[in-house]
């Protein structure tokens, strides 16, 4: 299997050949429809996907019962619940299909086997996630240092699809804004794109 989705693990310089062939050869393809929930709040997480093609995302209800987008998910990107999955306990999130999608999935426990057999897969295991723990961070800190229109800008040019796919709604939750503060964000930036 040659899918651009397994980059996630062949980025890490580490592996040797026949383990990043076992990892792969390990995960199963699977397609979701467009609206199709991946993981529902209150259900336990047994299993993660790299999406191939498509979006997703996570959100939360709040305590009016509004939905909050809480990430996007785009092509390539690893789909999961990291604290369901791994201490095995129910989500309090959300995962769903904003477009159809393509996936390839690894249960948790083939994925414990082949992180017991596999040491560099320990390894890569820590890089992923010290690395999600650092966007995390930076998405955290962002939310009070830059403006609105900043956020939307780095969107933008970070997950260009979530701009083209995902509804104005789901967009504006997950930068913190309003519906409408989102489109006149949007339409100063067309009217004066240079300003920003």
């Amino acid at each position: 299997m040659t899918s651009k989705a397994f980059e996630v693990y062949r980025d890490f310089p580490f592996f040797f050949q026949e383990e990043l062939d076992e990892i792969i050869q390990a995960h199963e393809k699977v397609v979701f429809q467009k609206g199709e929930a991946i993981l529902e709040e209150g259900k336990m997480a047994n299993e993660y996907y790299i999406l191939e093609k498509g979006l997703a995302r996570s959100f939360v209800n709040d305590f009016n019962g509004n939905e909050v987008t809480t990430n996007f998910f785009t092509e390539n990107e690893i789909i999961i619940d990291v604290s369901s999955l791994f201490q095995r306990i129910p989500t309090q999130e959300n995962m769903v299909c904003i477009t159809d999608c393509e996936c390839w999935k690894l249960d948790f426990d083939v994925f414990q086997e082949l992180f017991h057999k596999i040491p560099n897969l320990r390894e890569w295991g820590r890089a992923w996630m010290s690395q999600q723990l650092f966007l995390y961070k930076q998405r955290s800190v962002e939310m009070f240092t830059l403006s609105a229109t900043k956020r939307y800008l780095h969107l933008l040019e970070q997950k260009s699809q979530v701009i083209q796919f995902a509804p104005l709604k789901q967009i504006a939750s997950y930068l913190g804004v309003t519906d409408t503060s989102l489109s006149r964000i949007r339409k100063e930036l067309v009217s004066h794109p240079k300003k920003n």
